[in-house]
């Protein structure tokens, strides 16, 4: 049987301006801010977990080797995980496996990008005419999930609105607009139908950590523990004849192995609060719909009536989520130790009262790679 397995440090940085700090300080700064909520230093970190996207966005080639010394790695373990978008997610995963292994007692994961020093629209491109990105290719999918469904317009517009209003409560937020609106959103210029700018994610440079320690380490911690007490990543090629790109069979698999390992039969009344990856608005409701949270064609109705907002039945991002900041290699861990914060009382102005189970949530690729975990205020809850 696995250890048990908490998050007991978290640390983010976000910058706006490229020589506001270096690669290196960025992570650095990141890292340290986990463990002094942990109370601990770089001695007492038994392995180092590396998270990015892809290397090309800022060719920096192998930054698992480069960012040894400020991570505090030289002479232990240090492993790179990249799984696109969900890179975050995934490396937060594979800190807590090492954990849950007997191993190590204490892990530091550690995400970022710096997308001043790069080219996302470039790195995340393909084919001869380039510069499609990432909202040229879920946009379709979008519109398919709005004839599927029957959504009205003003759903994505909704999101977007709700979203930049939470990120006014949080200080890591990259994008703050006091006066957000429906109408503000509308009359955004249009990117990729049916995507206004407004309902889209910035570029940001950040970096995330969060130090994960043993049961033995999480009872000596000075601060409430977020159990671990499920998690899954699951994948599926990009492309393959009859593949549902608006509810991908790998969300469906992902979400249903969560759920079984915490016990869960029904996650919108059993699950508190979730942060999800929600790049373009149109994809609260979809993943609200693609991991079975809600039924199929139910997800925005969620969102229409209001219970994704702070203080509703189902509270999605209070953080601001990705809409918000969107530094992608460090993008789902945020989602995870959003999550984390959420269940030891520590989220600040963005608080959901009572919050005792949460979800963190990430997707990459063509919308192929999948990670999850539920993180409690309980070593142990009863459902």
């Amino acid at each position: 049987m696995a250890r048990p397995c908490a998050v007991v440090g978290i640390g983010q940085t976000l910058y706006r301006r490229q020589l506001d700090v270096s690669l290196e300080g960025l992570v650095r700064e990141a890292a340290l801010r986990a463990l002094e909520d942990a109370d601990m230093t770089f001695a007492d970190i038994d392995a180092v977990v590396i998270g990015k996207a892809p290397d090309a966005l800022e060719a920096v080639m192998m930054p698992e080797l480069s960012l040894a010394d400020a991570l505090g790695a030289v002479g232990k373990p240090i492993h790179r995980v990249h799984t696109a978008g969900s890179v975050g997610a995934s490396t937060a995963i594979t800190g807590v496996t090492m954990i849950e292994s007997g191993r190590y007692d204490r892990v530091l994961v550690v995400c970022y990008e710096k997308q001043s020093e790069g080219n996302a629209t470039w790195a995340l491109s393909g084919g001869r005419s380039g510069g499609q990105g990432a909202g040229g290719t879920f946009a379709p999918w979008i519109r398919s999930y709005i004839s599927r469904s029957n959504a009205p317009e003003y759903i994505g517009w909704m999101v977007a609105v709700k979203d930049r209003q939470n990120a006014l409560k949080n200080p890591y937020a990259h994008l703050r607009i006091e006066d957000i609106s429906i109408d503000k959103v509308k009359e955004s210029p249009m990117l990729w139908e049916p995507l206004h700018f407004l309902e889209s994610c910035p570029s940001s440079d950040g970096a995330a950590a969060v130090v994960l320690g043993s049961e033995e380490v999480a009872r000596r911690c000075p601060q409430k523990p977020a159990w671990v007490i499920a998690h899954a990543k699951r994948t599926e090629f990009s492309s393959f004849p009859g593949r549902d790109t608006v509810k991908p069979q790998a969300g469906v698999d992902c979400s249903a192995a969560l759920y079984a390992k915490a016990g869960i039969t029904n996650p919108v009344e059993q699950i508190d609060c979730a942060e999800l990856y929600v790049p373009f608005s149109w994809y609260e409701p979809m993943w609200l719909e693609g991991h079975d949270i809600t039924p199929e064609g139910e997800g925005w109705q969620l969102t229409e009536k209001g219970d994704t907002e702070i203080g509703g039945r189902f509270p999605v991002n209070p953080s601001g989520g990705v809409l918000s900041s969107n530094p992608i290699g460090a993008s789902g861990v945020i989602r995870c130790l959003e999550a984390a914060n959420q269940v030891r009382g520590t989220a600040g102005e963005y608080q959901v009262d009572g919050a005792r189970v949460a979800l963190g949530h990430a997707y990459g690729g063509a919308a192929q790679y999948f990670a999850m975990w539920l993180v409690s205020s309980e070593l142990q809850p009863s459902f």
